[in-house]
């Protein structure tokens, strides 16, 4: 467990780091949130996406995104893959064992084929022209292997003159797409090169103190037009269970095929400026990390992103100095009349509960349900002493601890209170109807699947971009789903069980810091009165219709492999 004398220390390294020889370049992620890798974009983590393959269900596909707000037109030095970072994808699917158990790797290379001119693309010749090794290991980092060399990645979509015409590569830019991705011997399907950024959201508003929806004027998506750089793998389920899991799931929440997924980047520590080159040597840091959406944006404060982005998550499951910030969101202040929500009008639909059903209170600072400790009723649950130690219920005064903790720090196991409050019968701590477990407690923020889920077919009238909420309300409200039976409901598949492109994931966050899990599970609104027949009040579908104004991206995704749009050319965005 660290101290804050380590934190210091911590802190010391990067400072000496930046000093003497990594530049800006150590610790940070997603989309520009953290001060230090603000300024290395090349090696920025922007999402993690996993799925099962809608197209081929005996997959599960993981997409790492990196380079944040990509102009379409940013030439004449085109955005491209860093050389000298490691790009990794680390997969999790053993709790009993700390660490990863498989990582991909991915190292680029750059060079140019046509150095006399100044056009990125003419005559068939590309420069900055890129391609990529990938490295494989099933051993948690021990050994590696390599599965693929010279790999494609295509050039930024330029413009028609570029790509079609005679004299630029005459050809399309999806059969350039078509030509990147690689197929390995174990059946992996890799797709790296642009892509449309899949995240949408108002980010203007969303940082303009939580003006979001707008108060004046319509929301706006702040990443539309803009590109990424994705680096997508498509993997056989069977390659990623723990190899004690039965090669077929025993049920829909089998908890043998929970993996937890996290990308990363790293640099080495050291860089030498010489004129027009430098050099790179020393050992390799981690300078950027992403699993959950959104953690390091609107979780983390400021003054704690760069080491937080520094630790890896089975650091990170032990250093408690983070906990806090998770127990006692800060969001959560502006969604309680009784502190700051009347500071911020935008989010007066969300309200978190004060009084669930007469008796229990997780505004921040409160005690939620750790009134109960110690009182028989929490026996054989998730919150037992017994059962789980005191991960979901550690001490008074952190009431998001039963349910922001686990639905974005730990996973959230298939036992009560953690099911649909449907045949609950009015107690929240009853058996209900299952409807999710993706935990995996050994390590900190990832991305968690259950890869036993079915997928919810993207053209099905009821998939839904709310997800894993959706799911909740039909196995609440829908009369198909009225019994306490494990069955499949629509949007079980989707976020935070996983994540779809589709999922609008700011959204279900800020509709999850308002307490929407929960209600899901029985612990309804302030105005729900206990014993009522009828949880469905207005303050629940307050924050049910809630929205930020932004729910969907700006292009239609993919139906196949690697999923992701195209990336918008230079000449059509404005």
């Amino acid at each position: 467990m660290r101290t804050i004398n380590s934190i210091a220390k911590a802190m010391a390294c990067s400072a000496f780091f930046i000093l003497f020889g990594v530049s800006s370049d150590v610790f940070g992620s997603s989309h520009r949130e953290a001060p230090l890798i603000a300024n290395d974009p090349l090696a920025d983590n922007t999402d993690v996406y996993a799925f099962r393959s809608p197209d081929d269900p005996n997959t599960v596909t993981i997409i790492a995104n990196y380079i944040p707000t990509e102009l379409p037109h940013g030439g004449p030095n085109y955005y491209s893959f860093g050389e000298n970072i490691r790009y990794e994808i680390h997969i999790d699917n053993d709790a009993a064992i700390h660490g990863d158990e498989i990582i991909y790797r991915f190292t680029f290379h750059r060079f140019n084929e046509d150095p006399t001119t100044f056009f990125n693309i003419r005559l068939g010749l590309q420069n900055i022209k890129t391609t990529y090794t990938l490295e494989r290991s099933m051993d948690g980092g021990s050994t590696f292997a390599t599965v693929i060399t010279n790999g494609i990645v295509p050039p930024t979509d330029i413009g028609p003159r570029s790509i079609e015409s005679a004299v630029g590569l005459a050809t399309t830019y999806e059969t350039l797409i078509s030509q990147a991705i690689q197929i390995t011997s174990n059946g992996e399907k890799v797709y790296c090169g642009p892509a449309d950024d899949p995240f949408f959201v108002d980010l203007g508003g969303i940082f303009d103190l939580g003006n979001a929806p707008r108060q004046q004027g319509p929301a706006r998506d702040g990443l539309a037009q803009f590109n990424v750089h994705t680096i997508a793998i498509q993997v056989p389920i069977s390659m990623m269970i723990k190899p004690a899991a039965p090669p077929t799931p025993t049920s829909i929440l089998d908890p043998d095929y929970v993996i937890g997924i996290w990308a990363s980047a790293s640099r080495k520590t050291t860089r030498t400026l010489m004129p027009g080159e430098y050099d790179e040597s020393g050992e390799w840091v981690q300078v950027s990390r992403l699993g959950m959406p959104l953690i390091n944006e609107v979780v983390i404060p400021i003054g704690m992103k760069d080491y937080w982005n520094g630790l890896t998550p089975y650091q990170e499951i032990s250093e408690t100095s983070l906990d806090g910030f998770f127990y006692n969101p800060e969001l959560a202040l502006y969604m309680d009349d009784d502190l700051f929500g009347g500071a911020v009008p935008s989010f007066a639909s969300l309200r978190i509960q004060r009084n669930s059903l007469q008796s229990f209170d997780f505004g921040n600072g409160q005690d939620g349900l750790f009134i109960l400790k110690g009182n028989a009723a929490l026996s054989g649950t998730a919150l037992d002493d017994a059962v789980f130690g005191n991960l979901l219920l550690p001490g008074p005064g952190k009431p998001r601890s039963v349910d922001l903790w686990p639905a974005f720090h730990t996973g959230v196991p298939d036992l009560p209170p953690y099911q649909l409050a449907t045949g609950k019968s009015g107690n929240p701590l009853a058996m209900g109807k299952p409807f999710i477990h993706n935990f995996l407690p050994n390590g900190g923020d990832m991305l968690r699947i259950n890869m036993a889920v079915p997928v919810t077919d993207r053209t099905d009238p009821a998939f839904s971009a709310l997800g894993l909420i959706q799911a909740a309300v039909l196995g609440l409200t829908d009369p198909a789903y009225a019994n306490t039976a494990l069955e499949f409901i629509p949007n079980m598949d989707g976020f935070p069980n996983g994540r779809r492109l589709e999922d609008d994931v700011t959204r279900i966050e800020l509709q999850a810091v308002s307490g929407i899990v929960l209600a899901a599970i029985g612990l309804w609104y302030d105005d729900f009165e206990a014993g009522s027949s009828n949880p469905v009040t207005p303050d629940l579908l307050d924050v049910l219709s809630y929205s930020t104004g932004v729910e969907k991206n700006d292009r239609a995704f993919k139906s196949s492999f690697p999923y992701v749009a195209a990336p918008w050319r230079g000449i059509d965005t404005q």
